[in-house]
Formats: C-alpha cells, structure tokens, sequence
C-alpha cells in the first residue's frame, strides 16, 4: 500500500515537471514572439497603482529587466500630448469599466523617440475596478512608414511645398473672402534646355525656398505642377495687400541662382483672382486667364483679375 502510495507521489511529481517544463517551454516560445513582434504585457493594480511588466515592454523603455518602475516615473516618458490623452481615456474606461486603445509618443530613459500602442481594458470584482491591464507594441517603424507614406502623398519631394492633391484641397476649403494667385516662371524652360534638368531642379528647389521665406506665416504655397505654383492666401485682403505681395515675390525670383561655376536668373509672372463668394473653381479659371495676360504683357509682372459683376 505504500508502495503504490509512493509509486502515485512519483507520478504526480513527474507530471508537475513536465507541466513545468512546458510552462517554461511556453514562456520562452512567449518571450521570443513578443520580442519580434515588439509587443509587451502590462498590468497595474489600481488601489497602489503598482505596476508589472513582461520584459518587451522594459525594453520598449529602455529600462532594465525586472528593475522597479512606477506610474509616475513612466508617465513622465509619454509626450505632454499623449499624457493628456491617456488620462482621460483611463479615466473614462475606469469609470465606464471599459477599455481604451492609444496611439502614444514616448520618449524612453535612454532618449530614443518611439511610438507605443496601448490597448486596456478594466478587470472590476464584485463591480469595483480592481486593476487595469493590457500589451504595449512598438509602432514606431510603422508610424515613421505611415508619415512618410503621407508626406508623399502631399508633399512635392524637390520643393518640399505641399503638392497638387494638398493644393486642390487647400483650395476646395478656401475662406470666402480669400484670394488665389497662380505663378509660372519665367525663363525656366530655357535652364533646362541650357544646362540640363539637374540645373532645372536646383532651380525649382531654390523658387520653393523663396515662396517659402516670402510667404510665410500667412500664404499657403504649394507646387501645382512643372514650373507652376499656386498660393492661397484664406482671408480678408485689399487689392493693394495682393499687389504688395505679388511684387515681393516678382521681386524674390531676381536675384541670380547658383549653378556649378556660373549662374543663371529666372522671373515670374502672376495672375490673381479674389473669391468674392465665388466657387474655387470659377476663381482657378480666372487667376489662369489672369496669369496668361501677365505672360502676354511682358513677363515678370502681375495681373488682376477683374472683379466679379
């Protein structure tokens, strides 16, 4: 009887190994899948606000494995953006017993920038939210792949001014009492034809920094297409505010552009169209038929469209 007593502890104790054993197993195959796969798991316990962390997550942070962390101390690596907004979704789900998923910045305890995603959700007994838990992933390569893929499909890459698609919707949004003003340059074609396209775009990167500095803190300048630029200035402005500021940038395009040994000089002609309670698309067509009067006229000078009857 004790033999078989004995035999059956024996049984037991291998089975506890080998459950053991798999559980460890399972932690490892854990371990190395939430390490590729930068996602972490996080837990805190709301009546101390005590904090447990699997290891993906202290490296998220930079911060040594196992090493104490409390939730002040991480809460002051999230951006002051991202802090305000995890509160209050914390907040609301603790109250609403609830969950929440955040898109956060961070910036870790070694200085490195990085992009979390934080899903909760709030674990109540007897009805009392007791403890808020949830995984950490690293998104920071997928958001730097998401902005790039954005800023590509905005952004005129040589320029680096907001491009067409930006443009139209710029302009789809135009204040009512805004204006247009449509730019081609002058003397471009003849750059390239001369020394070739390369000097062509150093001299559409130069307009672009130009229209920048003159235009900046009120105008909205992109790059339309080829040499041609628009800018939408969305609010009140005279026709004598629309002339000063066409000749500033007339004015801006004289000085010579640098180019290997050598330089070479562009100019820009202008049309401009007020909104006046107009569609963006009756304002396009007539800054167009205003900007081709300025090319016929002589170039390196401005036209106004007449005002709506």
């Amino acid at each position: 009887m004790i033999a078989a007593l004995l035999a059956r502890l024996e049984d037991q104790a291998r089975f506890i190994d080998a459950q053991a054993l798999s559980l460890a197993h399972s932690q490892k195959i854990f371990e190395r899948a939430s390490a590729v796969a930068k996602i972490g798991v996080w837990e805190c316990r709301l009546v101390d606000e005590a904090l447990t962390w699997t290891d993906a997550v202290y490296r998220m942070f930079d911060l040594p494995v196992g090493s104490a962390v409390d939730r002040e101390t991480t809460l002051g690596c999230y951006s002051p953006e991202s802090r305000i907004r995890l509160d209050a979704l914390r907040s609301q789900a603790i109250a609403e017993r609830g969950g929440f998923t955040l898109d956060a910045e961070i910036v870790t305890a070694s200085g490195n920038r990085r992009w979390i995603r934080l899903t909760a959700t709030v674990e109540c007994e007897e009805g009392i939210p007791v403890r808020i838990f949830g995984m950490k992933q690293d998104i920071t390569e997928e958001k730097i792949l998401a902005d790039r893929t954005r800023y590509l499909a905005e952004f005129d890459t040589l320029t680096g001014l907001p491009n067409r698609t930006a443009f139209y919707g710029r302009l789809a949004d135009m204040n009512r009492q805004g204006a247009l003003l449509l730019l081609d340059l002058d003397g471009f074609k003849q750059v390239n034809d001369t020394h070739g396209h390369m000097a062509g775009d150093a001299c559409l990167a130069e307009v672009g920094h130009r229209l920048n500095e003159t235009c900046r803190r009120t105008e909205f300048v992109a790059r339309i297409g080829g040499d041609e630029f628009g800018i939408v200035v969305d609010g009140t402005i005279s026709t004598q505010g629309l002339a000063a500021l066409a000749e500033r940038i007339i004015a801006a395009m004289a000085p010579p552009i640098a180019w290997g040994q050598g330089t070479f000089t562009i100019g820009v002609s202008i049309g401009i169209a007020i909104m006046e309670q107009r569609s963006p698309e009756d304002v396009f067509a007539e800054a167009d038929v205003a900007l081709y009067a300025a090319k016929a006229e002589g170039r390196g000078t401005f036209r106004l469209a007449p005002p709506a009857k």
